[in-house]
Formats: C-alpha cells, sequence, structure tokens
C-alpha cells in the first residue's frame, strides 16, 4: 500500500511524530500548570516574582517541550529501524520543535482558561481528539474535496504532520504551512499572556 508514491509506513511515521509531540507537549505543560494552579496553589507565588509575563510562561509551556521532544525522539528512534526511509535533517528539526512549542502553549493556554481539573480532559476531547484524526495524521489531504480541505487547514496538527513528513521524506517542503504554525504559536502565545495578564489583575 503507498500514499502519493510513498510506503504507507514511511507516510504514516511522520504524522504518529506529530501527533506524540502534540499529546506529549500539551500535557507535559497543562497538566503540570493545571495542577499547580488548582490543586497546589503554587502559581500565585510564580505571578509575584520579577519576572515578565512571557518569562513566565515560557518557563511553563518549556517544560511541554522537553517532554515532548524526548517522546518523539524515542519513537524516532524506534520508527527508523522499522522505516529507513526516514530522514532527519535541519528542516525536520525545526518542525518538530514548533510543534512542540505550539501545543505546549497550547496546554498553558488551556490550563489558564481551566477552572476545575475536568475542564482539561474536557478541553482534550473536544479539540485534540478531532485533531488527532482529522489533522493529516494518517491520511493525505490531496484526496480531499476542497471545502473540507480548507477546513482541515485550520488545525494547527495538520501543517505540523504537512511540514515533518514532507522534511522527513525530501518532498517539497511546505513554507507556507511553516508559516501557518509560526502565526499559531504566536496566536497561542498571545492569547495565554492576555488570560494571564487577566488572571494577575
Amino acid at each position: 500500500m503507498s500514499v502519493n508514491g510513498t510506503g504507507y509506513l514511511e507516510f504514516v511515521v511522520p504524522g504518529i511524530i506529530a501527533l506524540t509531540a502534540m499529546t506529549t507537549s500539551f500535557n507535559g505543560a497543562g497538566t503540570r500548570l493545571n495542577t499547580d494552579r488548582l490543586f497546589f496553589r503554587s502559581f500565585d507565588e510564580c505571578l509575584m516574582a520579577p519576572i515578565s509575563s512571557l518569562s513566565l510562561l515560557a518557563g511553563k509551556a518549556i517544560i511541554g517541550v522537553y517532554r515532548g521532544l524526548v517522546s518523539s525522539i524515542a519513537f524516532l528512534l524506534v520508527a527508523m529501524l522499522i522505516a529507513p526511509g526516514i530522514h532527519i535533517g535541519p528542516l525536520f528539526v525545526l518542525s518538530l520543535l514548533l510543534t512542540c512549542l505550539i501545543f505546549s502553549f497550547l496546554g498553558v493556554l488551556a490550563a489558564l482558561l481551566a477552572s476545575t481539573h475536568e475542564d482539561m480532559a474536557t478541553f482534550s476531547s473536544l479539540i485534540l481528539l478531532p485533531m488527532t484524526f482529522l489533522g493529516g495524521t494518517f491520511f493525505s489531504l490531496s484526496q480531499l474535496p476542497l471545502a473540507l480541505k480548507m477546513a482541515l487547514y485550520l488545525l494547527p496538527l495538520t501543517h505540523c504532520s504537512m511540514c515533518l513528513r514532507a522534511a522527513a521524506l525530501g518532498g517539497s517542503f511546505p513554507w507556507w504551512s511553516l508559516m501557518g504554525m509560526a502565526a499559531f504559536l504566536l496566536a497561542f502565545s498571545l492569547a495565554s499572556m492576555a488570560v494571564l495578564k487577566r488572571l494577575s489583575v
């Protein structure tokens, strides 16, 4: 079975790496911050620290980035044994790092908005779970109707999967998707700063 001239196994591996980075980064940053805010009540002490809001949010997000990178690299090492056609280059590393940053900041944003621990699970069920199956992780978007394709381009995981897949398989790199990833990162970080400013008042 092949997809766009590539074996399905090699096609799906970059998508699964994107999925792994998404899930681990989101949970690594979001769940930890949610616990600090609502269970330990220690996040208020962080707000009193003499550091900028961006530094505080970046520190919380880096926890998720680290965990996302470790999980993704562990899966990648196994994947290279079963799919030797995977190539790792600077664009792949950049795409993976951006993926982890995007979903870490999304996790931080969700944790700042959550009022209970159950809200994080609800967010994952309503946002991350549909994105898992609709973000181009397991299938190619090339055969989809244009309207549906445009809708799926609104999901950050779609752009992450496309960039990682193109970089890993040596295809034409979608620079516009990389710019889309940067836009999602900017949007989630700015939204997190706005919510943090509201909480600090």
